[in-house]
């Protein structure tokens, strides 16, 4: 393939597991209405999943139509605690709530992914896994929260597993790549199907 992928997000984390992989990729931020999309189908009572795959379609299909001839990845990733969806972070107060909510808990993160290719999705996949939060101390969540700071902002619950965030848990079931909010070995597989990765 002459031309590389085309990732449908700003997600730093997302670019890197990918060029780590090997995959030639190019990032091309989309700037859908979320916070919308989420609504209306909260209020059909839509379930996380398709919440989640909803949002990665709109975010490919937004870029696809910019680049029809290009194979577009768009992904997103909800996290489900007792049936309410968590968004990011926006203050300190909010990621503090949100961390202490889930102390003790087991919480799931759902990571969407969709792939436009000639203009249209050919490929989904909405990767599952549960996570388990410890019973950490305030002032554990006070260090965390001080030795975080803006990063509490980019991910959903608050957290980075690659980062510090891996000491709040006692168990994750499923796959890490997930966690971080792509589910890239499902990614990868296809993408070799389509001579974009080498088999």
């Amino acid at each position: 393939m002459n031309q590389p992928l085309i990732l449908a997000s700003q997600s730093t984390i997302r670019r890197e597991l990918l060029q780590n992989a090997g995959v030639e990729v190019a990032c091309q931020p989309t700037h859908i209405d979320e916070t919308a999309i989420k609504a209306a189908m909260l209020a059909q009572t839509a379930r996380p999943r398709d919440i989640a795959d909803a949002l990665a379609e709109k975010k490919a299909q937004a870029i696809a139509r910019q680049n029809p001839d290009r194979v577009i990845l768009g992904a997103d990733q909800i996290l489900v605690f007792k049936g309410k969806i968590f968004d990011k972070p926006t203050s300190l107060p909010e990621a503090k709530a949100q961390l202490k909510t889930l102390r003790g808990h087991t919480h799931q993160l759902l990571s969407a992914a969709v792939i436009y290719a000639d203009g249209v999705p050919v490929w989904r996949f909405v990767g599952r896994v549960e996570l388990t939060m410890r019973s950490f101390s305030n002032s554990f969540l006070n260090a965390y929260i001080t030795d975080l700071g803006d990063d509490l902002f980019t991910t959903v619950g608050g957290y980075k597993l690659e980062k510090s965030g891996s000491q709040l848990f006692l168990s994750v079931k499923g796959d890490y790549f997930s966690v971080l909010g792509l589910p890239l070995l499902e990614v990868l597989e296809f993408l070799r199907g389509k001579g974009i990765c080498q088999k």
